[in-house]
């Protein structure tokens, strides 16, 4: 653009008395030009400019361009902003048909300075304006698809387990965003259970890495023979049963992505010092290899165990805990958050109503017994019950005598003995204040206290003033 307006104004710039001569040299440079006078009529019109304004071209000359805008044949005018402005202008001029076009004047100046004449040209830059226009529409669109995904995530987390209603797991997942935009290496610590792998896959999801692999790998499932071929891979016949294209190891899979080292606890020493010197240097060599590769990945681990005994007893490399713990997350137990319990309960009963097509009612007493379980497998162990109960179970309503032996001996023993000759009124009094002592020593409002065991907040307030429970 700018290579044309040079050569217009060093054509416009030529003596007067040089116009027919250079009038070749215009309409070659471009094919839409108009030429007015100081008065606004038109002297000069080619046949493109017919065109892009739809009319015969010849028809445009003697015309004003003043009459043409009130005549709806083009708005703005650029020549009575040029003789205003006495400058060069360039600005987005619509035609009677709707067309955009990108328009620009000159002005021409006799030796006395003085405009004689003005040539404008255009660009129908309609399909532009259009473009940009379904480009910015895409971009809201795609902020919406965004936000829709972003919900969607984020009602997979229920999914994973992840349900933070207590104020220690919404710490957890809190800390797990904060760190989740960088590649900072993440320690999970937390019993078996408790959703690690889900958590990691929930920073990976949140990270700028979400497009790569998220690669599990776990160290404990894994033979101690065969970790070093399975971790990095191996070339063809490296060792004997080797495959003869080689393989690629689980640490290439993660490459842009994610390694995630599930039950990093489990590994050897001598594995531990190659898994500390790839984490080190990002590069390492195949069993068999002699090309040094090199991947981009983000680390997280995760272990049930103490490695921090484990450094003091010597079973874990302290140089390796470091480089794994830069920023360390322990996931609560079930047991330590009773109040994410119930809504476990209700979205996984939900969704697996939904896999099995079984329409199914936990009655209360199934809900208590559930709620006041102690769950030693965590949300694992509470996420299969459910599952079972749904699919098991004959009846539409799931009554005590659907859950399994083992529950339903814990829910009585401890809790009251019958003696002989005791009225039924006064053994639920007995049951009943027992499991609101039990429930409050869990929670610490009544409001939670009622979630724990279903039922409603006045009826803990009235219950609780009735056994004289402070």
């Amino acid at each position: 653009m700018n290579n044309y307006n040079n050569q217009f104004e060093k054509v416009l710039n030529m003596k007067q008395t040089d116009w027919n001569e250079n009038e070749l040299i215009l309409n070659s440079l471009k094919d839409d030009l108009l030429v007015t006078n100081r008065d606004g009529i038109i002297v000069r019109a080619s046949k493109g400019s017919g065109n892009i304004y739809n009319v015969n071209s010849e028809k445009l000359l003697g015309k004003s361009v003043y009459e043409l805008e009130l005549q709806g044949l083009f708005t703005p005018n650029v020549t009575s902003i040029i003789l205003r402005d006495k400058k060069k202008v360039t600005l987005v001029q619509t035609t009677k048909q709707g067309k955009k076009l990108l328009v620009t004047g000159i002005p021409v100046k006799d030796s006395k300075g003085e405009i004689v004449r003005v040539v404008s040209y255009s660009h129908d830059i309609t399909e532009l304006i259009e473009v940009k226009k379904y480009l910015d529409s895409m971009e809201d669109e795609m902020g919406r698809v965004k936000t829709e995904l972003e919900m969607l995530r984020n009602k997979h987390l229920l999914t994973e387990g992840l349900v933070a209603k207590s104020e220690k797991m919404q710490n957890v997942l809190s800390t797990a965003v904060q760190v989740s935009d960088v590649d900072v290496n993440v320690l999970l610590l937390g019993e078996s259970g408790v959703g690690k792998s889900h958590l990691a896959k929930f920073i990976h999801n949140k990270s700028p890495r979400n497009n790569g692999a998220f690669i599990e790998v776990n160290c404990g499932a894994i033979p101690d023979h065969l970790f070093e071929a399975e971790f990095f891979g191996y070339e063809a016949g490296a060792f004997t049963g080797a495959s003869r294209n080689g393989k690629v190891g689980l640490v290439e899979l993660a490459d842009r992505g994610t390694l995630f080292l599930d039950e990093i606890g489990e590994l050897s020493l001598t594995h531990q010092v190659k898994v500390l010197k790839f984490i080190q240097e990002k590069q390492f060599y195949r069993v068999g290899g002699r090309k040094l590769r090199k991947v981009d990945c983000r680390l997280i681990a995760a272990t049930n165990k103490d490695l921090e005994k484990g450094v003091r007893e010597k079973e874990f490399r302290e140089d390796l805990y470091f480089r794994l713990s830069v920023v360390p997350i322990t996931i609560p137990p079930l047991r330590e958050r009773p109040e994410d319990i119930f809504p476990i309960i209700t979205h996984f009963l939900q969704q697996f109503e939904k896999k099995y097509n079984r329409t199914k009612e936990l009655d209360e007493a199934v809900t208590h017994s559930l709620l006041t379980h102690e769950w030693k497998g965590n949300i694992r162990e509470l996420i299969n019950m459910i599952e079972r109960l749904v699919v098991t179970s004959p009846t539409s309503l799931v009554t005590a005598e659907h859950l399994p032996q083992s529950i339903r001996n814990q829910e009585t023993q401890g809790i009251f003995q019958p003696a002989d000759g005791l009225m039924l009124k006064d053994a639920l009094e007995y049951v009943e204040k027992e499991m609101l002592l039990k429930a409050k020593k869990q929670n610490r409002t009544t409001i939670e206290i009622a979630n724990a065991l279903g039922i409603s907040q006045p009826s803990v307030v009235r219950k609780l003033k009735k056994y004289n429970i402070q």
